[in-house]
């Protein structure tokens, strides 16, 4: 499968089928798009990851793991969230959450920590968790 990635100006990229995840449900907002590809620019140590549509070339998101960004949180799932993940092991599990510029904060980075994506890495099949109450816990660390 080749797909065209129009952030970037890519034009028939491969894609590897071990990196495409099925969302049942969509994303938020997005319901149409269901099969999404994960990528990350040339490097030996990425840090933002992509998760391209493959429904609509013009749907991607930027992702990062929390605790790129020194907050961490445990998200319970449901037994229906389990079963819609075919989720059997906690350790199959996977948790990224969306970054984006806020416009509204002179374009600070800032995360959707509210709907963080909980990726099954063991059968690729994802979803987006909206959370209705979250505490996270920041971390501090020196750098």
């Amino acid at each position: 499968m080749k797909i065209d990635i129009e952030h970037f100006g890519l034009r028939d990229v491969p894609v590897d089928p071990d990196t495409v995840f099925t969302f049942a449900e969509g994303v938020a907002g997005f319901t149409h798009c269901t099969q999404f590809t994960i990528f990350h620019e040339e490097g030996s140590n990425p840090r933002v990851f992509w998760l391209q549509s493959l429904d609509d070339a013009e749907v991607m998101f930027p992702i990062v793991a929390p605790e790129m960004l020194d907050v961490e949180y445990q998200i319970e799932l449901s037994d229906a969230d389990c079963a819609l993940l075919g989720l059997e092991k906690a350790e199959d599990a996977a948790v990224v959450v969306i970054v984006y510029r806020d416009a509204a904060e002179g374009g600070k980075i800032a995360a959707n920590t509210r709907s963080p994506i909980i990726l099954n890495l063991s059968n690729r099949r994802a979803m987006q968790k909206v959370l209705q109450e979250v505490h996270p816990t920041l971390l501090y660390r020196a750098r």
